[in-house]
Parts: C-alpha cells; sequence; structure tokens
C-alpha cells in the first residue's frame, strides 16, 4: 500500500514575526516635554533657598579634609559624577558606596571629612544605615534631598533641601527632573569652589594633561617641535636642485636656510619650487637656494605656547604651514608644524 501524500499541514515553512506597526514621535509632544522640564527646572531656581545652599558650599570650602559623595542609584550615579568635577577642579574628592561603605570601606571617612549624601526621597536605606556608622568615624554629615521632612535630613548635620515640583516622567516616577537638579545643583556649587579658590587656568590644564583645553595650556613649541637630524636645512650658496631629496624628505614642506652658525638666514618651501619653476624654467638648475628663499619669514621661540604657534600659522595675510624655530641668538633650533600641533591634539 502506497503512502499517503503528506498534507499541508505537515510542510514547516521559515516564517517571519508580524510586522509591528511603526512608531512615531509627535514634534509636538516633544516640544511640550523640552517645555516642561524647562518649567520644572525654572520651579527648582525660583525655590531653592539660598542660605541653605550659601552654608552647604560654604561648608564644602573650608573643609580640612575630603569631601566625599554617596548615593544609591540615580542619586548615586550623580554624586559620582560631582565627585569627580571637584577632583577635576583640584578638590579633595571621592564617591563612598554605601553598600561597600559598609563592608570595610568606611575605614577611609576621618574626623576632618565631610560625607554628602544625595536622596531624592530622603529615605533610602543604605544611607539611613550608613549614617550612624559616618558619625561614629567623626564626619560631618550633609543630606540633599528633595522631599521635606524625611529621615535622612534629620539625621544628618545640616540638610540642603532641592525644591521639585515633580518629575517629568507621567507617571511623576522616573528620576528624571530629581536628577537635573541635583545635577545642576552640584556642579554649580564646584564652580563657586573653583572661583572661591582662585584656580587658575594653568592648574586646571595641569589636572587635564590629555585633553585639548590641557594641552592648549600646558605644550610649548619646545614640546612639539622637530629639532636636530629632523631639521631640512641647507646653505644658501647650495643648489636649488641638489637639495630636492632634503625638501621631500623630512615632511616638513620646506628647506630652512642656514649659515655656517646655525643662524637662520631664510626658508624655501615647496611653493616656492613651484613658482620658481614656472617663472625659470630650465634656469632653476642654476639657481641656489639663497637667491630664492624667503629671508623675512614667520618665527617663534621655543618657549612660546604651542597654541600661539598655531595662531600665528593662521595669520593674515596667508596661513603658512610651519615656523622655524629660533632662540635669543637667531640660532635655528628647530621647527614646528602645523601638522605636528594637530597630530599633539591641539
Amino acid at each position: 500500500m502506497g503512502s499517503l501524500p503528506a498534507s499541508s499541514s505537515d510542510h514547516h515553512f521559515p516564517h517571519s514575526p508580524p510586522k509591528q506597526p511603526q512608531s512615531l514621535i509627535d514634534p509636538n509632544e516633544l516640544l511640550n516635554l523640552f517645555k516642561s522640564q524647562q518649567d520644572h527646572l525654572n520651579f527648582f531656581f525660583r525655590n531653592l533657598d539660598l542660605s541653605q545652599t550659601l552654608a552647604f558650599t560654604q561648608t564644602l570650602l573650608n573643609c580640612r579634609g575630603t569631601i566625599f559623595f554617596s548615593g544609591v542609584g540615580k542619586s548615586g550615579f550623580v554624586a559620582r559624577k560631582i565627585s569627580q568635577t571637584l577632583v577635576s577642579l583640584a578638590v579633595r574628592s571621592g564617591f563612598l558606596s554605601p553598600v561597600d561603605a559598609l563592608h570595610g570601606d568606611i575605614g577611609i571617612l576621618t574626623a576632618n571629612d565631610i560625607l554628602v549624601l544625595f536622596s531624592k526621597s530622603g529615605n533610602t536605606d543604605e544611607l539611613l544605615r550608613l549614617v550612624p556608622c559616618a558619625k561614629a568615624k567623626g564626619a560631618l554629615l550633609i543630606s540633599v534631598t528633595s522631599v521635606q521632612g524625611n529621615a535622612l535630613a534629620a539625621a544628618c548635620d545640616m540638610n540642603v533641601h532641592l525644591p521639585l515640583q515633580r518629575e517629568l516622567c507621567p507617571f511623576d516616577l522616573a528620576p528624571v527632573t530629581s536628577t537635573a537638579i541635583q545635577m545642576v545643583f552640584g556642579d554649580t556649587v564646584a564652580i563657586a569652589l573653583m572661583e572661591a579658590r582662585n584656580l587658575t587656568r594653568e592648574e586646571y590644564a595641569c589636572n587635564h594633561p590629555a585633553g585639548r583645553i590641557g594641552k592648549s595650556l600646558i605644550f610649548k613649541v619646545r614640546d612639539v617641535m622637530k629639532k636636530q637630524d629632523e631639521l631640512p636645512v641647507c646653505k644658501e650658496t647650495d643648489l636649488i636642485m641638489d637639495q630636492l631629496v632634503e625638501l621631500t624628505s623630512k615632511g616638513c614642506g620646506c628647506l630652512l636656510v642656514i649659515d655656517g652658525d646655525y643662524h637662520l638666514i631664510g626658508t624655501f618651501t615647496d611653493g616656492d619650487l613651484r613658482r620658481t619653476l614656472k617663472a625659470s624654467g630650465e634656469g632653476i638648475f642654476k639657481l641656489t637656494v639663497g637667491e630664492m628663499c624667503n629671508r623675512n619669514p614667520r618665527i617663534i621661540g621655543p618657549d612660546a605656547m604651542a597654541v600661539e604657534a598655531m595662531k600665528k600659522m593662521e595669520a593674515p595675510p596667508s596661513p603658512v604651514q610651519f615656523l622655524p624655530v629660533i632662540d635669543d641668538q637667531n640660532k635655528l633650533i628647530g621647527i614646528v608644524t602645523l601638522h605636528g600641533l594637530v597630530s599633539a591634539g591641539l
């Protein structure tokens, strides 16, 4: 008896899940959200108690030890960020995890320290458990909260109330406005401390050596210039055509024309070469570098800031790609190039 043909229900075909209808953001709704958040932030600014804020800021300024910050969840992220801001401004600060603190990390606290506790509700269990332990270490405790009459404020030595109208979240639950005002409050206080301590641009730069700001305030020309064997040098009596390898092999786009004592006479660029070739034709084979070089090039000293070198390169009437570096005896000691400055992150 022959086998029966398989029914259509026995065949298994791969199938893709049903497509979900595409959701679109209503631009008006989005704009209204931003306006609502602005209203909530303005409520904070209008109602913030300046006397509390001043006392808080002055207390941090007078701290003889380290200013520690703590918090749980989103408030913890804010606390950590504010601490990092203070560190970058040369203020001794750190983040203390409330959970890890109860398992040994509280050992870092001393009687000279301040512990700032961020909590929207002021009823966070982890922070409330931390309070008596921190007090036993002799540290000053400050709570920063947004709900009046909370347990954390009552337990600490000082409280700052951050006025909160409501969360932007339609359920008034997701901490998106409360964390925003915590961040605004903390970072503004940080700048107040920066100004009170008279932090200079140079001191700020020392704490940001890898960033563009730091490099622009720290790096000098001597730190980024080429020197010695890297310099494309020649004598003014050298024939142009004999110096083509030197012109093209050092990656500077120029020749630095010097005398026997390394005094700079002038510069000859690859642009000068093209212009000379166009004007002189075969006559270029008899011309010396000294005859065609620029005897009044822009120069710079080794102790000038690297950012000043870049400004000098870009100055009118036309930008240049390099600057010879000259010492106080007009001797050539290096060359700084635009490519080198960009490579250094300036």
